[in-house]
């Protein structure tokens, strides 16, 4: 990240001060808990596609850490309610703001945080971004609740799964890369470009992620390993499993999907199944396979520092699952 933040890093500063201004309300709870989670860290690589993206397009303006600012707002909201969701205890290595100050705070700070988000948009007077912000917050819905039907289902594709992830990750990625591009004033294929590197980039975010809840430590991934097991959800390394498992090993795994509350020896014995089938190698080469696709979407752009940079930010995914 290193040579991303040489371009960027008084930006992104910007950003961390513009939140914090945008955070400004009479109820002094909205203002403690959206600290909280935006003190609690984070790599802060939403704000950071926009910023690059506006930048390669030569932006010159005072628009971008604002608009950076919202995107993370949008992203902050969406883990106060996921956290809840998914009755998660930790957040980047600390507490959760739902374990600290309940669901219903969480839940009602994070709805705060999205409709802050609008007037901030509409305060920019952009309908172009607004539309594409606004369509990203839609989607990012409709990938929860798709994921939520999805829960514990043994038969999920990796066609369908990419589907959630794609609205329920990757496509914020894509619509901050893609506002950059708008305040840039970018060809209509530049545009399409970097929304396209943001989606492709995306995927492979959510796809190390997936790695990660079955192998990293859990101080350094910061939230519980094996969360995902529990809650039911059928990720691309248990989806590669189930394709080559035995039918014995494939009705192990529906039924420890589907409990309430596992066994001390469960997840042992569905990562075990996963590390037999390849399942982390595969998710890492798809993974790889996006990160690919992602830099090729930026050939239409001219070698440069900035380019140079959003390449490292791209491999940056993938290490970070290393």
């Amino acid at each position: 990240m290193e040579s991303v933040l040489a371009l960027i890093g008084d930006d992104l500063k910007g950003v961390e001060r513009q939140f914090k201004k945008d955070l400004e309300s009479n109820v002094p709870l909205i203002r403690k808990v959206g600290e909280y989670v935006l003190a609690s860290g984070g790599k802060r690589i939403r704000p950071a596609m926009l910023l690059l993206a506006a930048k390669l397009c030569n932006y010159d303006g005072s628009r971008h850490v604002p608009l950076a600012s919202v995107v993370e707002f949008i992203h902050t909201a969406t883990l106060l309610h996921d956290d809840v969701v998914d009755s998660a205890n930790l957040r980047r290595g600390i507490a959760s703001a739902n374990s600290l100050w309940g669901n219903e705070a969480s839940v009602l700070v994070g709805d705060f945080l999205f409709s802050k988000s609008f007037s901030l948009m509409v305060a920019d007077g952009d309908l172009n971004i607004l539309k594409v912000l606004a369509d990203a917050t839609t989607r990012i819905a409709e990938g929860e609740v798709l994921q939520l039907i999805c829960t514990s289902d043994v038969e999920m594709s990796e066609e369908r799964y990419i589907e959630v992830v794609a609205c329920k990750t990757a496509v914020l990625l894509a619509a901050a890369s893609q506002a950059g591009a708008i305040i840039g004033k970018a060809s209509p294929e530049e545009e399409a470009a970097l929304a396209a590197y943001g989606m492709d980039l995306g995927i492979a975010f959510q796809l190390m992620d997936d790695t990660l809840d079955y192998v990293a430590d859990e101080k350094e991934f910061g939230k519980s390993i094996g969360h995902d097991l529990e809650e039911g959800k059928i990720t691309l390394p248990l989806i590669e499993t189930l394709r080559n498992c035995t039918r014995d090993e494939r009705e192990l795994i529906g039924e420890i999907v589907v409990k309430d509350e596992l066994e001390a020896d469960d997840f042992d014995k569905v990562f075990e199944l996963v590390k037999k089938s390849g399942g982390i190698e595969y998710t890492v080469n798809r993974a790889k396979d996006y990160i690919a696709s992602a830099k090729s979407h930026l050939s239409i752009f001219a070698d440069s520092p900035v380019r140079a940079a959003m390449f490292r930010l791209a491999d940056y995914v993938v290490e970070r699952g290393k």
